[in-house]
């Protein structure tokens, strides 16, 4: 699962990462919530859905590189089949896969399960050792 992330920046770029991520995720679950109250058919309500979920994904910061690649490829879809607003739906498209390329940031559930753990040694002896030789 490590190989999909690129990193889990902090600092500055951990902020935008997380700015990105809030309004890729808020786009993709606001096109999803009017699509399926638009009075869609069944397997575009189902597709929909998955769009919202997608979204849901992306606020969160699972998953991202998987939800971002997806979620652009829906994006895409939706644009091509519904050409109303092929601006949002490119903008919404290149920062989905610009998520999918950089990672989530350090502020993620994805950095929380799969980020980079520290192991450190403590100098400390046991109380009750002596260090006088037998």
């Amino acid at each position: 699962m490590r190989r999909l992330f690129s990193n889990f920046a902090h600092g500055a770029p951990g902020i935008g990462l997380l700015l990105l991520r809030l309004t890729a995720g808020g786009a993709l679950i606001y096109q999803g919530v009017t699509s399926v109250i638009g009075h869609t058919p069944i397997v575009a309500a189902v597709i929909h859905a998955l769009v919202i979920l997608l979204g849901v994904l992306l606020l969160a910061g699972l998953w991202t590189p998987v939800a971002g690649a997806l979620g652009a490829m829906l994006t895409i879809w939706e644009m091509v089949s519904h050409p109303a607003s092929p601006a949002q739906c490119v903008s919404i498209a290149i920062i989905a896969v610009a998520l999918a390329l950089l990672g989530p940031g350090a502020w993620s559930v994805d950095a929380w399960l799969y980020g980079w753990r520290q192991i450190r040694i403590s100098n400390r002896r046991r109380s009750g050792q002596d260090d006088s030789p037998v």
